[in-house]
C-alpha cells in the first residue's frame, strides 16, 4: 500500500539523514541504529508489541537465567546451530534488562549458538538480536512464567506430520542423508517415518523395521 505525500516526505528525509551512518565504524553504526530503532519504537502504533523493536546488542551483555526448565537434546541443538548457520536468525532472543545487561527470558539455546559458534559469532560481529518483553513483566515470577509459556507454546511435531514431510521430501528426490541432516534426524528415524506412510517405493531397498509403529 502506498503511503501518502507526508509519509513519503518523512521517509525521504530519513533516508537522506541515514546516509551519514556510513561515516561511522561498524560498531558505532550498530549502536546508532539501535538508538534509532528505539526512537521509532516510541512512535510506532505497535509499540506494545516487543517484536516491534529488535536490537543488536553485544553478546557478552546477554546472560542466561537460572530457572529455565527447557533442555535441548544434542540432535536438536545441532539442528538449531545448522538452521542459524544456513538461514540466519529468524527469531530474536527474548530478554529483560538487568544490571546493565540483559537476562534471557526465551532463547537460551539461540544465545548459545550465537556466542559459542565461532563462525556465527564472527558473522554477527559479536552481537545478538534481542527483543525486550513488556515492562509489566519485570517481576522475576512474571519472567519465569513467560519462559515456561514460551517453551510450552512451541509444542511438538506429530509423528504423522513428520512422516508426511519426509514423504514429500523423498518425492522431491532428496536422499535420506539430506533429509536426516536438514531435519536433525538419524538414518533409522528417516526410514521409520517412511515406513509409516505405507508407500513401499520409498524404502524398497531397505530392510523393514517393525520396531516403530504409528499410534
Amino acid at each position: 500500500m502506498a503511503i501518502d505525500l507526508i509519509g513519503t516526505g518523512i521517509v525521504e528525509d530519513a533516508r537522506a539523514l541515514f546516509t551519514r551512518l556510513a561515516d561511522l565504524p561498524d560498531d558505532a553504526r550498530m549502536d546508532a541504529i539501535n538508538e534509532i530503532r528505539r526512537v521509532l519504537h516510541e512512535h510506532s502504533p505497535m509499540k506494545t508489541e516487543p517484536v516491534d523493536c529488535v536490537l543488536w546488542v553485544r553478546a557478552d551483555e546477554v546472560t542466561a537465567n537460572d530457572y529455565n526448565p527447557n533442555v535441548v537434546a544434542p540432535p536438536e541443538m545441532k539442528l538449531l546451530r545448522h538452521s542459524i548457520d544456513q538461514d540466519g536468525y529468524t527469531q530474536p532472543i527474548v530478554v529483560w534488562p538487568v544490571d546493565g545487561g540483559y537476562e534471557v527470558v526465551d532463547g537460551f539455546h539461540r544465545t548459545r549458538v550465537g556466542t559459542e559458534t565461532p563462525r556465527i559469532r564472527k558473522r554477527l560481529c559479536g552481537r545478538l538480536p534481542v527483543t525486550i518483553i513488556n515492562a509489566e513483566r519485570a517481576g522475576r515470577d512474571d519472567r519465569m512464567a513467560s519462559t515456561v509459556r514460551h517453551n510450552r507454546a512451541r509444542g511438538k511435531h506429530t509423528v504423522d506430520g513428520m512422516a508426511e514431510l519426509v514423504l514429500d521430501l523423498s518425492r522431491r528426490n532428496h536422499s535420506d542423508a539430506w533429509i536426516a541432516k536438514e531435519l536433525g534426524m538419524d538414518a533409522d528415524e528417516v526410514l521409520r517415518l517412511k515406513q509409516i506412510t505405507g508407500l513401499a517405493e520409498l524404502f524398497a531397498d531397505q530392510e523393514f523395521s517393525e520396531a516403530w509403529e504409528a499410534v
